[in-house]
């Protein structure tokens, strides 16, 4: 079994040691840190690889280093499967909104145009963790590290992967 943790929108423009101390229980043992986005600094991916070695995208609040270094979405395979990574899924960047009962069906169009043969997509933006199958595909949303608005909790995920290709997703709340 491989474990993957997931992160995203830390918006951390300092130091990011408070926020890595809290995850090295929650990330122990992890092979791989995904980072969708809004790191807002370089510096956060260096602590985290204390961890773990990350994975990361650019999100659309960014410092100029950040928007330099990273793609805006990239592939990640682990053993036989495939995840797709990206801050904002679709061009329309569509916010959580738990009103819409076509929100889940709106973002598995835009993950299945993003990523066509990913068996998972992971991605940020919303602040909102979401961890549902739709279509054959695993959407996984972490949610917001530190809890920023309008996230009403700080979460972050795990994926666990088979070596047959089977994934699960996991949303851990965190205390800040």
């Amino acid at each position: 079994m491989h474990r993957i943790g997931v992160i995203s929108d830390t918006h951390i423009s300092g130091q990011a040691q408070a926020l890595v101390a809290n995850l090295r229980n929650h990330f122990a043992g992890v092979e791989l840190i995904l980072h969708a986005g809004d790191l807002s600094t370089l510096r956060v991916i260096a602590e985290l690889e204390e961890i773990a070695p990350v994975e990361a995208v650019q999100g659309n609040i960014e410092h100029e280093e950040v928007i330099r270094a990273l793609p805006i979405k990239r592939r990640v395979r682990i053993r036989n499967s495939l995840i797709g990574l990206v801050h904002i899924l679709g061009e329309h960047g569509r916010m959580w909104d738990p009103h819409n009962k076509a929100w889940g069906t709106q973002i598995a169009e835009e993950a299945r145009r993003e990523f066509p043969d990913a068996q998972c997509v992971v991605f940020g933006h919303t602040h909102h963790p979401y961890n549902e199958w739709i279509g054959g595909q695993l959407l996984f949303n972490p949610g917001s590290a530190t809890g920023r608005w309008p996230a009403t909790a700080a979460t972050i995920g795990l994926l666990e992967i088979g070596d047959d290709g089977t994934i699960s997703g996991h949303i851990i709340p965190i205390s800040q």
